[in-house]
């Protein structure tokens, strides 16, 4: 889910865009794998990330130029934590926490969207996050297969581990979905996660992309890639590479206290207005936008990236800082944060 800092890495190292010459960049980028700092059993372990990207600020700011002339402002970096650079997954205490101080002025890609959001930064470009095409695509079934399923969903509801009390995991959004439609037989919902998940998502007419502990989630990549229609439940959610997919036109956005009458909504959408969002998912420039193959093929996200990045350009002469002037302050931020790696 986090991987796209990893393919991003890998795909820069082979493509065209790369200058070995740093008086010829317009970007400078660091491959930081802050999401790949995990606890024993595979979860995702936020908190030593702020460490570990002071560390690498420190390392290229102390061995090169280019950052300090204009305090990573032509710097981009790959952050696709829940809560992106404010490294948390609950969002209270993302918020507490706030983006990186040194990151300031850097340009994030993150896979966290939400407007007018603390750990939204302004300029920031919001990507998909990763998903594998090729195991996805050894799951495709015939395109004529019939949509028997009209409302589709599997994960987690209550998410008892980390939210004992419920009610604060997905802002209660997620439960309500279970509270209200469980014994519904329009809703095929559950926690299990079967060995069909991708072949049942092609069966379905809807397919269901709550928030979780953020508000995205790969669900939204899945649905788009199995022409799925994405029922969005995540107020005020930024989505990925709008310029490439119409989100508004193939998606359904219902408001998080609107949940309980998902049932309503969903069954009064004209079966007109079904069909013309099928045939615009069914696009596969649409699809290739939301995925990181290996290796890149025109129009994936990898250049959906790019094209972000090139939109910036030039840079503003502002920028670049006088001799002797800081704007940024390295012990800024949680006192946690400071303490050796």
């Amino acid at each position: 889910m986090f991987a796209a800092e990893i393919y991003m890495h890998r795909f820069l190292l082979s493509s065209p865009v790369r200058t070995l010459n740093p008086e010829e960049a317009d970007w400078f980028y660091t491959p930081v794998y802050t999401t790949c700092d995990l606890t024993p059993n595979g979860l995702p372990l936020p908190f030593k990330s702020p460490r570990m990207m002071r560390s690498a600020i420190q390392l290229i700011s102390s061995n090169w130029p280019y950052w300090n002339r204009t305090e990573g402002a032509d710097h981009f970096f790959l952050v696709p934590h829940d809560f992106g650079a404010c490294f948390h997954y609950q969002e209270e205490k993302a918020i507490e926490r706030g983006i990186l101080p040194l990151l300031q002025r850097a340009t994030l890609v993150q896979t966290f969207g939400q407007r007018n959001h603390v750990c939204l930064k302004e300029g920031s470009i919001t990507i998909p996050p990763y998903a594998p095409p090729q195991k996805m695509q050894t799951h495709l079934i015939p395109d004529k297969t019939p949509r028997s399923i009209f409302v589709y969903f599997r994960g987690l509801f209550y998410d008892v581990g980390n939210d004992p009390e419920g009610g604060y995991y997905a802002r209660g959004a997620r439960a309500a979905v279970w509270e209200n439609f469980k014994d519904n037989p329009l809703f095929d919902i559950s926690t299990e996660h079967p060995t069909t998940y991708y072949e049942d998502m092609q069966r379905a007419v809807f397919c269901l992309c709550p928030l979780g502990w953020a508000p995205w989630s790969p669900r939204l990549v899945e649905a788009v890639i199995f022409g799925c229609i994405p029922v969005i439940i995540a107020d005020d959610i930024v989505l990925p590479f709008a310029d490439a997919i119409p989100w508004e036109e193939i998606g359904v956005f219902v408001d998080e206290k609107d949940v309980p009458n998902l049932d309503t909504i969903l069954t009064s959408i004209p079966p007109e207005v079904i069909l013309r969002k099928q045939r615009l998912l069914a696009n596969p420039s649409m699809k290739q936008a939301m995925l990181f193959p290996q290796p890149a093929q025109p129009g994936d996200a990898f250049h959906q990236v790019l094209n972000g990045l090139a939109r910036k350009l030039p840079h503003d002469k502002s920028v670049y800082l006088k001799p002797g002037e800081r704007v940024l302050n390295w012990t800024a931020g949680p006192f946690g944060d400071l303490k050796p790696w």
